[in-house]
């Protein structure tokens, strides 16, 4: 997909992915419509990138309400998508019975359920285009279910069986579904207790710009499933055949995982995005 000349929606705009990604969208040749709940952010987002290359929208996706309104904004700009990046998250590092239901509630409605609304109401819009793509932003969590992280494993896992279900069944049209997994990224998603516990076990992370990079290779190549970072592909793929695997290898870092989730805070809402994935 040559991304010049297209118009390209990045939910979750204001966040440490977002941001880089939007700038990497940009010189690639696109025009963002950026759409996030914090607005200072995207304003200076907006500030930091040519004039008229990228409009913004202020909207909870999670609600009814925030769907309706990137629509009406679409519309009031005149403008006629042809990519959707979901790159907003809601993130939750804890042990599962120590969280509140309503939190993990507005995480499960915030990630998969709002996202395939959302998905539902721009098909339209999409399918006017000879090409079109919708992206996904997922996490190796999504693929390696992950103590400390039950529900927002749950939540990328639902996502990644939705893109793989639309893929198939959109197969042989213009329009394609894929889905990115980026691995640990370096940014202020992670609370205190994600860094500490990603410092123990010695996770690799990326940095944001090399994170969109590679996502904006992955959405012009059109690949409808990849993993970043390495061990993680490998850890991916093992999962899927062996998990009795995986069991053993994470059953040495549990203790570690439950001391740094027994210290966790609140769950952390929406913005950088996947600083938690592995």
């Amino acid at each position: 997909m040559n991304l010049a000349g297209r118009t390209v929606i990045v939910t979750g705009a204001s966040g440490g992915i977002g941001v880089a990604l939007c700038h990497a969208l940009v010189q690639a040749g696109a025009s963002i419509m950026a759409v996030g709940r914090n607005r200072s952010r995207l304003t200076s987002l907006a500030a930091e990138l040519p004039a008229g290359r990228l409009q913004t929208v202020v909207a909870d996706l999670s609600t009814p309400l925030g769907r309706s309104h990137l629509i009406a904004a679409l519309r009031q700009a005149n403008v006629s998508p042809s990519v959707l990046v979901l790159g907003h998250a809601q993130s939750a590092f804890g042990l599962f019975e120590d969280q509140h239901p309503d939190e993990l509630e507005h995480l499960l409605q915030t990630n998969l359920v709002g996202s395939a609304l959302l998905i539902h109401a721009l098909l339209p819009m999409l399918r006017r285009h000879e090409q079109a793509s919708v992206v996904a932003i997922g996490s190796t969590f999504g693929s390696i279910g992950f103590a400390g992280f039950a529900t927002y494993s749950a939540s990328k896992f639902g996502l990644r069986g939705l893109m793989e279900a639309l893929s198939r069944e959109h197969d042989g049209t213009g329009l394609s579904f894929q889905y990115l997994s980026p691995r640990a990224t370096r940014t202020a998603f992670n609370t205190p207790a994600v860094d500490a516990l990603n410092a123990e076990l010695k996770v690799g992370s990326d940095a944001p710009k090399a994170v969109a990079a590679a996502l904006v290779q992955a959405i012009v190549q059109g690949d409808r499933r990849r993993q970043l970072g390495w061990p993680e592909k490998l850890f991916a793929r093992i999962n899927g055949m062996f998990p009795a695997l995986v069991d053993r290898s994470l059953r040495a870092q549990l203790p570690i995982i439950r001391r740094h989730a027994s210290q966790a805070q609140p769950i952390q809402e929406d913005s950088s995005h996947e600083a938690t994935s592995r």
